[in-house]
């Protein structure tokens, strides 16, 4: 028998900071059992949006789910409600949200690069990737008006059009970007310290991903094609390139290429886009009250973002609800972790890249 020790793992820890705790029975460092408690938060933005705040004013409400993902809640919310109302967006509209969501994944998927570096102790990458962020926050503040929360999408459309001036700038700043975005992705996938450190670590099988709904990167690291740009048609992304990035390792490894690679593929669809940005209006009028249900699957950063609305013929909505793609995730990353030794459970826990505040909300 070996020395058994309980270890706690937040919800306070120095490798994540995010409200949730894990607590971790071991024997000679080796996790024999978990416990999980996500329960830390809660916002009450749900209620609030079916009882406090009229239906055109929720897209703003749950844009604060997450400072991360803000315009992926607003989108998935408006378009839940554009499809219950018949309410036709006008093209320009689609090819805006697509860039400033795309934009959004950038920015999301390099913070989550550089805490998995910055966890491996590779403090140099972490900054650097942190820098080139800094580029794709610039670029979000110049086309909307905000580094964070947008406020960009709305029922029928955008609330800010693209200047001439600001598309020929965000042209210019997509060429630099793509060039650091390539050397982080050369030093993500060739750099042998992170190999070592990364391969074969926290390894989530193709199986392991279907029995237990994986989604987001770190299912389409473990070789399950699932990503809901492919599946539904919420946003023009096949006129635009994309491309689904899977690999098959299923390790710490792979899932920071899986997003290394989508971050090269964003770029590319927001240049496209750019390119053939159709003209005409930004947004439609829209008339009468949500009458019915709906429900939309968008692909948020970290995966499969699921929104529900329910209305009566009234100006509050009678439902609001939202699954995030951490939620999703959870389940897996408690099974991962039996057997693993207790020295990899930071880098292993980065790697699914969990937002809380999105569960918490």
């Amino acid at each position: 028998m070996g020395n058994r020790i309980t270890v706690p793992f937040g919800s306070q820890h120095v490798a994540l900071p995010e409200p949730i705790k894990f607590v971790f029975q071991t024997e000679n460092e080796r996790i024999t059992s978990v416990e999980v408690d996500v329960g830390y938060v809660h916002r009450g933005i749900e209620k609030a949006c079916q009882t406090k705040f009229k239906y055109t004013q929720v897209g703003y409400v749950v844009a604060r789910v997450c400072g991360l993902c803000s315009i992926s809640h607003t989108l998935a919310y408006v378009t839940a409600v554009e499809r219950l109302m018949e309410v036709e967006v006008p093209k320009r509209a689609l090819y805006l949200r697509l860039i400033v969501g795309e934009l959004d994944r950038v920015h999301s998927h390099l913070l989550a690069m550089g805490h998995t570096a910055e966890v491996a102790g590779y403090e140099n990458l972490f900054m650097q990737t942190f820098r080139y962020r800094e580029t794709v926050m610039e670029l979000l503040e110049l086309l909307t008006g905000n580094r964070v929360q947008y406020d960009y999408a709305c029922i029928g459309g955008v609330n800010r059009d693209v200047t001439p001036e600001v598309a020929k700038t965000l042209k210019e700043r997509m060429k630099e970007l793509k060039e650091k975005c390539l050397w982080i992705k050369d030093v993500f996938e060739n750099d042998l310290t992170l190999k070592y450190r990364w391969k074969g670590v926290g390894i989530v099988t193709k199986e392991m991903a279907k029995e237990f709904n994986v989604v987001g990167p770190p299912a389409r690291a473990a070789g399950l094609e699932t990503d809901c740009r492919a599946e539904f048609n919420y946003l023009p992304f096949d006129e635009v390139g994309y491309k689904m990035v899977v690999r098959k390792g299923g390790d710490i490894y792979d899932r920071n290429l899986v997003r290394a690679y989508e971050v090269l593929n964003s770029i590319e669809m927001v240049e496209n886009a750019l390119d053939s940005l159709p003209q005409g209006e930004i947004k439609v009028p829209v008339k009468g009250l949500p009458d019915g249900e709906s429900f939309v699957r968008v692909e948020a950063p970290r995966g499969e973002l699921f929104y529900y609305v329910k209305g009566s013929k009234k100006l509050v909505l009678d439902r609001v609800r939202i699954r995030v793609p951490t939620f999703a995730n959870i389940p897996v990353m408690k099974e991962l972790f039996i057997g693993m030794d207790y020295s990899d459970v930071p880098a292993t826990v980065i790697s699914f890249d969990p937002c809380l505040s999105c569960t918490a909300r």
